[in-house]
């Protein structure tokens, strides 16, 4: 148990009216902390209390009863024993007739009302005792704010959680909420007096009770507040929205059918209303009460609602035309009152038994404007005006059509066949032949179109709860399947004239969404399955032969898309079927097929569109170009034709990059990829081009990255059939006796290695399946076993001294994933692959493996903790080494292995040029040679550094299972800063500064952002000084921005104020430099937009800065890039502020 002293300073702390709210808080949070670990019980606390809970002293005792009110609230979770509850419950209870100590009741009681069951709840009869204090003895609305919404908590919790208990006290619980409620202003305490009005309404449900008697009351206090205007300066600053507010009083009108008689009048006088946000939020509260109150209450407000309605989408419509050639309808865009409006008319419809119906199907307008359809025959004819009318009569229907079965069927009785007939066709005589009109009108079409479209959501609809068979007799059903042979006929007309002639997009977009609408109702629902089959037929026709025609093509593609869509979804096998033999074959067929004009780009755009519907159609079409892209691949390595590589590679672009992501790792489609892969090897392995141009060379690397990608979805079965296939081709090739005999190059030179074992001496097959066996090697998962993996990663190292790039990648990748331990003789560990790999003539070590000057370790391997470069006498072959080594750390950095502390000496060194690299080697280059030979040196290892920290696509990341260590690149960050730092200080090359602040950018640049904020106050002085050196050389100027970009970021982060305040003089030099940098305009826009970041800081560090900045800014005005322009009109905008405002603090300094 807690020793005595230990808890009571803090309830002494707590009551001291000289303590801060800090410290209060502190004392409540240790003394529930000793109660949560039972060293304290809530007896003991109360008794040792009890002289702060009952002095006369109003203010300790009100501090005393916060405390207990407090520490509940922080034990809401901690189990009480009932007795303990019904103790406390009664305390609390009766101090809520002491005025001067109500907060901390209040905070009691709550916490009280709030504990879940699991933990021990207060009893019934202790709330009812509660409830009855709070109504006798609490006048909420002569409280303060926090605790009027303290009130109003308690209020809501004890309705909510003891609902038993309030109901018996009727009329004065009643009278008690209205008391509350009455003329409050606070957001945060009406949104729950709105809640409150709402739980009554769900308590006192009889039309005859209590609540009866005060409805129009109690709807008088809260309907003051319709509609809700609420606005505050700074939106951040209010717990409570505007929006909020509004819902909760929209569910407490909507809470009982007893506010009825009150709120509807409310509700449509305010339609009336010369403020568009009141229409709006009535159209909105209308739509949410009325399903409430029912059919029978509100009927008798049909004719008001009917004409309110009627005015905003009808007489005077809100709408707005999007553009002039309108890309879809006729190009309207309905208003967010339209858009309101017309969720009322749907809520209305679902609810109403025949009044409403009425009201439209007799409307005289409605009638008037379809009599007069056939004035509406060309689109381009009608005027804005008659545009509108007609919208909005077809959202009216298709609206009102799709909310209810009874509208439908009157539609149909009345208004549909009037449409037909202007359309030519005949709904009693549905055998009719249909005969196209050389002039369709084209309102008519329209207005078809919507309500057909209308009706298939209304079928899909009722289906999700009753048979399809259960409606098929409504009348509406009969003349819709009666008619589905003309109204494909009728749609097929309007697209066929579209073909023809130059047609307005609103009639294509109406003959192609037609016929989509059509291929989309439920199978079963239309008469033949043949007009679906047809349907598609005329769709993939003039789309494959209209591809000139831009807004036709794209219609079609989309109603492709959008039918393929709904039969994926709806899982009806027969029509899938159909859709895959007439849509995805003509689409693949058409690549391989020289018979036809139809762009390849155009095919192969609609082939990635179709594949996002979902996975079975993205294999299907990933089949299709799998027999188009091997029937191609041939011509091209065995027969030497180049005609075809150009489509071949869009082909494998398209599979790689569009399909293939849609298709998941496991499953069928694994065993397409595995074949894919096996077809690729066996044809480079036929290949006998002996010639490789620039298009061939794309056609290797969109070759590589395809198969990079398939195996990367491939699970490790599959993986390591793909490796033993790529093995053996490579063992049946003029590669196996080279990758043998490179084993034993050891300690050669690269000299002696280029003249035994050239790489360029491959023949181009040769050099195809290397670079595409390393980039296989990229994707494959830590568990997958590699045979002869010992050769392979010598076969690498040795390639990479030719600057074979690929090795480089696949080097990196094997390091990252080969295991720590082995489980058998065949696998290769890390340490083993390290020692194989850095024991190679390219790399070099202070100790060699003999008796004089070191030995193995002790696993047998080469001791790389004394890791150099060696010193070649061909500068490239240097590079390539460097190049190397940064994907090899790279892989080593990201599975957080020790040896990256090797690598980054290693580029250290090279960086700092300290006697790795012998210049006597080139004494044959001249000095301007030796200069640039050292300059490229140390710029590939400053470049590496990019390697290590950036993201890379083309290896090491998720999606080819690299082995990432989380926080790696912070921890790199802050290993190599110090040494970064460190070695520009000791320095006194500018070369060798220059290489360093380029390594450091790269670091800075990639390092997470948070780990820069930590270093923040030393990382300052430095960037500026990397910024000023990095720009004196035009090479760096990417390396510019990326510094710049990092300075940016912490200027605006409120946590890196204090080190700009103290920077700030050489932050503003600095940037007033680059104002000016006129080698890139990045640069001189975000220095711009840093010095309006600048202006924030307190005006006494920055001030004494302007008559540099202005100028500056001044001379920006002329740039000849116009964003410049912009963002220095900006700056000089706030600078200027910020000169006026220190003026203006002088004058008053005067007076």
């Amino acid at each position: 148990m807690a020793i005595k002293s230990d808890y009571v300073k803090y309830i002494e702390t707590y009551v001291d009216s000289s303590s801060t709210q800090s410290q209060q808080a502190a004392s409540v949070n240790e003394v529930a902390s000793l109660v949560k670990k039972d060293l304290l019980t809530l007896e003991t606390l109360v008794r040792e209390m009890q002289m702060y809970l009952t002095t006369t002293d109003s203010i300790i005792r009100a501090r005393g009863v916060l405390f207990l009110g407090e520490l509940l609230m922080l034990l809401i979770s901690k189990p009480l024993e009932d007795t303990v509850l019904h103790s406390l419950a009664g305390f609390f209870s009766d101090r809520l007739a002491d005025w001067k100590a109500l907060r901390g009741a209040l905070v009691g009681c709550l916490a009280l009302i709030r504990r879940e069951a699991d933990v021990g709840t207060v009893s019934s009869a202790d709330a009812k005792s509660i409830l009855q204090s709070y109504m006798q003895n609490l006048q909420v609305q002569s409280m303060g704010q926090h605790d009027r919404k303290l009130c109003f908590q308690l209020l809501e919790g004890l309705m909510s959680r003891y609902p038993g208990e309030v109901v018996p006290l009727g009329e004065t619980v009643l009278f008690g909420v209205c008391a509350a409620i009455d003329g409050e202003k606070d957001p945060q305490c009406l949104v729950l007096s709105f809640h409150i009005t709402k739980i009554l309404g769900g308590l006192f449900l009889d039309s005859s009770g209590p609540l009866a008697d005060i409805a129009d009351e109690l709807f008088e206090l809260i309907g003051c507040y319709f509609p809700i205007h609420f606005t505050h300066p700074k939106s951040e600053d209010v717990e409570v929205k505007k929006e909020e507010l509004s819902r909760e009083l929209m569910m407490a009108f909507a809470s009982t059918p007893l506010f009825e008689p009150f709120s509807m009048p409310l509700l449509l006088e305010k339609l009336s209303s010369s403020l568009p946000s009141a229409k709006i939020e009535s159209f909105r509260y209308l739509s949410y009460c009325i399903p409430k109150y029912g059919a029978a209450r509100v009927e008798k407000y049909a004719e008001v609602i009917w004409s309110s309605l009627k005015e905003v989408l009808y007489i005077s419509p809100s709408t707005s035309l999007v553009e002039p050639d309108p890309t879809g309808g006729m190009g309207f865009q309905d208003s967010e009152m339209t858009t309101q409006a017309l969720i009322l008319l749907q809520e209305v419809v679902q609810i109403d038994n025949g009044p409403f119906l009425s009201k439209i199907i007799c409307d005289e307008d409605i009638n008037t404007f379809l009599n007069g359809l056939t004035q509406f025959q060309n689109f381009s004819d009608i005027a804005l005006e008659g545009k509108q009318k007609l919208h909005a009569i077809s959202r009216i229907l298709s609206f009102a059509t799709k909310s209810s079965v009874s509208f439908c069927n009157k539609l149909f009785e009345k208004f549909f066949p009037q449409i037909m007939s202007v359309l030519g066709l005949s709904v009693e005589d549905s055998s009719k032949p249909y005969i196209p009109s050389s002039q369709v009108s084209f309102g008519a079409v329209y207005l078809c179109t919507e309500l057909l479209d209308a009706c298939r959501l209304l079928v899909l609809d009722m289906g999700k709860s009753i048979p399809l068979g259960d409606f098929a007799d409504e009348q509406w059903c009969c003349v819709l399947q009666s008619s589905c042979i003309s109204l494909y006929n009728l749609y097929a007309s309007v697209l066929e004239a579209s073909t023809a002639d130059s047609t307005s997009n609103a009639c294509v977009y109406s003959g192609v969404k037609g016929l989509q609408i059509l291929a989309m109702f439920p199978e079963g629902f239309l008469p033949a399955s043949k007009s679906y089959e047809d349907i598609l037929q005329m769709l993939i026709l003039i789309f494959t032969s209209n591809f000139d025609k831009t807004f036709l093509w794209n219609s079609i593609l989309s109603a492709l898309c959008e039918i393929g869509l709904f039969i994926s979804g709806s899982h009806e096998l027969e029509k899938t079927a159909i859709f895959e033999r007439i849509v995805l074959y003509n689409m693949t067929s058409l690549l391989g097929s020289d018979d036809h004009d139809f762009p390849s780009d155009l095919n192969l755009q609609a082939i990635a569109k179709i594949g996002m519907i979902g996975q079975n159609f993205s294999l299907n079409l990933l089949q299709g170009l799998d027999k188009i892209i091997f029937a191609k691949l041939p011509e091209v390595y065995v027969s030497g034709n180049e005609k075809s590589i150009g489509l071949i590679v869009k082909l494998l672009h398209c599979y790689s990059s569009e399909l293939l992501p849609r298709i998941n790792e496991a499953g069928s489609s694994e065993e397409v990829l595995v074949s894919f892969a096996a077809n690729i090897w066996d044809i480079i392995g036929s290949s006998v081009v002996s010639n490789f141009d620039y298009q061939e060379t794309e056609l290797l690397g969109a070759t590589m990255a395809t198969m990079k990608n398939i195996v990367g979805k491939c699970s490790v079965r599959s993986q390591e059939i793909v490796i033993k296939k790529a093995v053996g081709l490579i063992s049946s090739s003029n590669i196996s006796p080279w990758m043998a005999a490179t084993s034993d190059t050891t300690m050669l030179q690269p000299d002696q290695l280029n003249e035994r074992y050239c790489y360029e001496s491959f023949s181009y097959r040769d050099k195809w399946i290397t670079s595409i066996f390393a980039s296989v090697m990229v994707p494959l998962r830590p568990q997958t076993q590699i045979p002869s993996i010992r050769s392979i990663l010598q076969f690498f190292v040795t390639t990479l001294h030719f600057g074979h790039v690929p090795s480089a990648y696949a080097l990196g990748s094997l390091v990252n994933k080969l295991p720590l331990k082995t489980r058998t003789p065949e696998e290769c560990s890390l340490e083993e692959a390290l020692g194989i790999i850095f024991s190679n003539s390219i790399w070099n070590f202070c100790c060699n493996i003999d008796a004089k000057e070191g030995s193995a370790d002790a696993n047998g391997g080469i001791d790389i903790n004394s890791l150099k470069l060696c010193t070649p006498s061909s500068l490239i072959v240097q590079v390539h080494a460097i190049v190397g080594l940064a994907w090899i750390g790279k892989g080593l950095l990201m599975r957080g292995h020790e040896a990256i502390k090797i690598v980054t000496i290693a580029l250290m060194r090279c960086l700092l040029v300290d006697g790795n690299f012998d210049v006597e080697m080139l004494k044959d280059v001249g000095v301007d040679g030796k200069e640039h030979a050292l300059v490229t040196l140390m710029r590939s290892a400053a470049d590496a550094f990019q390697v290590l920290m950036s993201e890379s696509e083309v290896c090491l990341n998720k999606k080819y299972h690299a082995t990432v260590r989380p926080l790696y690149k912070q921890r790199f960050f802050n290993t190599v800063l110090p040494i970064l730092l460190s070695s520009v200080q000791k320095t006194d090359s500018q070369t060798v500064r220059s290489m360093l602040y380029r390594a450091f950018a790269h670091v800075v640049s990639d390092a997470p952002f948070g780990a820069i904020m930590g270093e923040a106050q030393k990382l300052l002085p430095v960037l500026l000084d990397c910024l000023s050196v990095l720009s004196k050389d035009t090479a760096n100027s990417d390396r510019v921005y990326d510094v710049l970009l990092v300075l940016s970021g912490i200027l605006t982060d409120k946590n890196g104020r204090e080190a700009v305040t103290e920077n700030a003089h050489i932050i503003s030099k600095q940037l007033i430099s680059l104002v000016s940098y006129s080698h890139m305009m990045v640069i001189r826009v975000t220095a711009i937009q840093c010095l309006v970041a600048m202006s924030e800081l307190p005006h006494v560090r920055i001030y004494p800065f302007r008559p540099q900045v202005l100028p500056a800014i001044t001379k920006a005005l002329d740039d000849p890039k116009r964003i410049v322009r912009q963002e220095a009109v900006k700056c000089r905008q706030a600078w200027l502020v910020l000169l006026s405002l220190c003026s203006s603090f002088k004058v008053l300094l005067k007076l």
